[in-house]
């Protein structure tokens, strides 16, 4: 943080980097186009929560770290400072969090902040406590109202509960993009190349990734720097599987590469069904078959 000056800042978790999250560094965009700096974004991992509520194991997340890191980027943030969220840090008091994170640190010049942003120990610090030390250091403070937040209705809890309930369109209406997952392309046991659809089998590194409600989806996938549309499953595959996991599993409409080993990113598009149990193979290549109409019809 040493090579820091003149910074416009942002502090949060934004967990899935939504519209509402979008409003306030297209602010710190327009403040440095006005006055010139770098934008800043400070954030953390683990999510707070799961410091704060070790208890609370069922928390998932929109964006991982690196997922949030890609488009904070795109979004034209300069920095992006991950720390390590603990208990000692959030024990800190308001005003060393002042002196020594927003100030020493970070070199603030200029600090955006979302209405009802709270720091510190036991959350004692708010915007009136950043007010007061405003004038001691010299920054700039400016918080984004609630009215203007509010208007768009959003939050990561609501668009949490939209992909969880497999309403991709409502979450990527809030999000103000396709909700997406990255994973690595591993052998499966390559059942689908016998009945015509071969599948690419992803393994999802992060374990906290929020993943959609089971069920086929339609989505776009993009390998390398080229986007295919395919239809993806999320699920146990009842039909052929005894082992009760969870597998993603993507079939890219005509496509015939070999991409083992590679990093695929999915934007989900369209819940088509859920998951179902068939009698033999005939009856599933047949689902198959309506579902990749379904998709393409899209």
């Amino acid at each position: 943080m040493s090579n820091l000056s003149n910074s416009i800042v942002t502090i949060g978790t934004f967990d899935g980097v939504h519209l509402g999250h979008q409003k306030i560094i297209r602010r710190l965009v327009e403040i440095k186009h006005k006055q010139g700096g770098e934008i800043v974004l400070f954030t953390f991992d683990p999510h707070p929560r799961k410091v704060l509520f070790p208890d609370q194991k069922d928390l998932k997340l929109i964006t991982t770290t690196r997922e949030k890191c890609d488009l904070f980027k795109k979004l034209g943030v300069d920095h992006v400072l991950v720390y390590p969220f603990n208990k000692e840090f959030a024990q800190m008091q308001a005003s060393n969090y002042i002196s020594d994170v927003i100030v020493a640190g970070l070199k603030t010049k200029h600090l955006v902040i979302g209405y009802d942003h709270r720091f510190g120990a036991n959350r004692e610090g708010s915007i009136h406590t950043l007010k007061q030390f405003a004038q001691i250091y010299q920054y700039e403070l400016e918080e984004i109202p609630a009215e203007e937040i509010n208007q768009l209705n959003i939050s990561s809890t609501r668009i949490r509960k939209a992909v969880d309930e497999g309403d991709v369109q409502i979450a990527n209406e809030f999000l103000g993009y396709r909700f997406f997952i990255t994973g690595k392309v591993v052998k499966g046991k390559q059942l689908g190349r016998t009945i015509g659809y071969p599948t690419a089998n992803l393994w999802i590194e992060d374990s906290d990734k929020l993943l959609p409600k089971l069920g086929v989806y339609a989505v776009n996938v993009t390998v390398g720097n080229q986007t295919h549309r395919g239809m993806l499953n999320i699920g146990m595959n009842p039909t052929t599987d005894v082992e009760k996991s969870i597998k993603v599993e993507v079939h890219i409409f005509e496509f015939n590469q070999d991409i083992y080993g590679e990093q695929l990113k999915v934007e989900f598009v369209k819940r088509i069904r859920s998951e179902q149990k068939f009698s033999n193979l005939d009856e599933l290549k047949r689902a198959l078959a309506n579902d990749q109409i379904a998709c393409k019809n899209l």
